[in-house]
């Protein structure tokens, strides 16, 4: 991020928009209220460390030297061509070859879901009218636990919930995130415009339309990861 900042002052970059995410406030306890831009940052793991740190050099830039930089935080993106180790494709991808779908602890850990094509929308809103040094959460205002999101789509893909697999629960594994998006909603108007429910559909019915592409990338490197996240997990059950 430093050497981007560096490099885009250099040649005159006339809008910088830092893609950060709602981990860099950390963990929230059920009933704790939604963050704001206002909320401190608490990051609790080496990655959302690393974003957070970002963050503030994306401010520093603009405090120090006005550059024109603008952060975004989002909640879960979902959608076409997600990478398989994340939760929502790996789910329908093991789901549709009735493989185990591997559930860290009991499936209680809450997210906020956005569809990729609103978050899309949103950056090109902020980048269009947002303004030079502020902070936008771009939220889904879609909060599930993961067990009723795997749950879901075991319905939509009429699949039997035996396949779902508790596994041991990964480290640092925040509870809940819960952003609160009003600040883009009312200085650019922006609002999502697909109900989770919705966009479940639309993605299984992607993956269902696309094999060829999830196979590949499954058949390849990608077993490797599974087996290291997963591998030793689900021999323990």
């Amino acid at each position: 991020t430093y050497t981007l900042l560096r490099v885009a002052m250099d040649v005159g970059v006339s809008r910088f928009i830092q893609v950060s995410t709602d981990e860099v406030y950390g963990s929230l306890r059920d009933g704790d209220a939604s963050w704001t831009e206002e909320s401190p940052l608490r990051p609790n793991s080496p990655y959302s460390a690393s974003k957070a740190g970002a963050d503030l050099l994306v401010r520093s830039f603009f405090q120090t030297y006005a550059f024109p930089a603008i952060i975004t935080r989002s909640s879960n993106n979902y959608g076409p061509y997600q990478f398989p180790e994340k939760l929502i494709p790996l789910m329908i991808t093991n789901a549709m070859h009735d493989q185990p779908l591997p559930v860290y602890g009991r499936g209680g850990n809450i997210r906020d879901w956005l569809h990729v094509e609103d978050h899309c929308e949103a950056i090109h809103r902020v980048y269009r009218d947002g303004r030079p040094g502020e902070i936008y959460n771009i939220a889904g205002g879609e909060e599930r636990n993961n067990l009723s999101i795997v749950r879901h789509l075991l319905g939509i893909l009429d699949k039997p919930e035996s396949l779902i697999t508790f596994v041991e629960d990964r480290p640092g594994h925040d509870w809940r995130y819960s952003m609160h998006a009003g600040k883009i909603e009312e200085e650019l108007g922006w609002r999502p415009r697909r109900s989770l429910e919705e966009g479940l559909e639309e993605t299984v019915r992607w993956y269902r339309e696309n094999t060829g592409w999830w196979e590949r990338i499954k058949r390849g490197d990608y077993l490797h990861y599974y087996d290291r996240m997963y591998g030793q997990r689900l021999g323990m059950q």
